[in-house]
């Protein structure tokens, strides 16, 4: 898995070179810039070195700001709908996963190996898939786009870098955050107690929550919420890069199966972490750059329209199409 995780490093990397970049002093301190193919044009700034660190106040409060704007509030309560309608079928959609995560030679938990200082190498699929979730991976992509933006003298891959590592410790006060306000049980557990669905026990105690954390850590999934706002982050910067999407929704798809039938998650622990994940890394990736020009609209390779009319005793309708 950390061999496929570089590779689409290395492929994402790589696609820096066809970008439009430029020099220029904007006052008094240098900027790179960039023109997108729609006609917009990022202006990035030499990050400081520890900009991972002294950005987190402001990734904090801009997040908190952007979870109060009109669309952010439609896609929150449009999560908690969906987990509303999701908790009753929790246990049918577990027990159900398994089964069908047996078929396809998944393991019913993911463990690690050691290997030297390193103590999570996943020894399979089931493993390699959950580790996506984890810390490692943003670290990994992190080192990744930090490596080639020192090699190439690149803005843009230095500000990915940064914000990567800034999404993972936002999204760690944040999921830690309500998971401590919610106190939901996890699958594993709630099965050997014979809880289904999990029990909720809200606002659990410090020492309750650090001796039993399997209790009280269910909601939301701090994995899925990682894997989101950091693929945000990335398709933030490099909107141009078509690929990211679909590629980033499957394996946060993949990740959230993993989990549900490796008796991780319910599937209820999912859209609240979707949506914060979502607001999270949108707001660190339009931190990183000033966004300046006009979007090209796309012409159209055809037009048509539509048309009624009655020939030979008949009520015809048709199309003209123009190429």
């Amino acid at each position: 898995m950390k061999k496929i995780i570089i590779f689409c490093i290395l492929i994402l990397i790589s696609q820096n070179i066809k970008s439009q970049v430029k020099d220029s002093l904007i006052d008094g301190s240098k900027h790179q810039i960039y023109q997108l193919s729609n006609g917009e044009i990022y202006t990035y700034k030499k990050p400081k070195l520890f900009d991972f660190i002294t950005k987190l106040p402001k990734d904090f409060t801009g997040t908190v700001k952007d979870i109060g704007k009109k669309d952010n509030l439609i896609k929150l309560g449009a999560s908690a709908v969906a987990t509303i309608a999701l908790l009753p079928a929790d246990q049918y959609i577990l027990e159900h996963s398994r089964t069908m995560g047996e078929k396809i030679g998944l393991k019913e938990v993911a463990r690690y190996n050691n290997f030297g200082p390193l103590s999570n190498v996943p020894p399979n699929a089931t493993s390699g898939i959950y580790l996506l979730g984890n810390g490692t991976t943003p670290i990994l992509l992190s080192i990744g786009f930090a490596t080639y933006g020192l090699i190439n003298n690149d803005y843009r891959s230095l500000n990915t870098a940064s914000g990567i590592i800034e999404s993972l410790a936002i999204t760690g006060v944040f999921s830690q955050t309500i998971k401590r306000i919610s106190g939901r049980q996890s699958p594993a557990p709630a099965l050997q107690d014979g809880n289904s669905g999990g029990e909720w026990n809200p606002f659990p105690s410090f020492k309750a929550f650090a001796t039993k954390t399997p209790n009280y850590d269910a909601f939301p999934s701090g994995h899925m919420m990682t894997a989101t706002s950091a693929l945000y982050v990335i398709m933030g910067n490099y909107p141009d890069i078509k690929w990211i999407k679909p590629i980033g929704y499957t394996l946060i798809g993949v990740l959230g199966f993993e989990m549900i039938q490796s008796n991780v998650h319910w599937a209820s622990d999912y859209p609240i972490a979707l949506a914060m994940g979502y607001i999270i890394g949108k707001n660190i990736a339009n931190s990183k750059m000033n966004k300046s020009g006009t979007k090209n609209t796309e012409n159209k390779k055809f037009t048509y329209n539509f048309n009624a009319s009655r020939a030979y005793g008949f009520n015809m309708i048709g199309t003209n199409i123009t190429f």
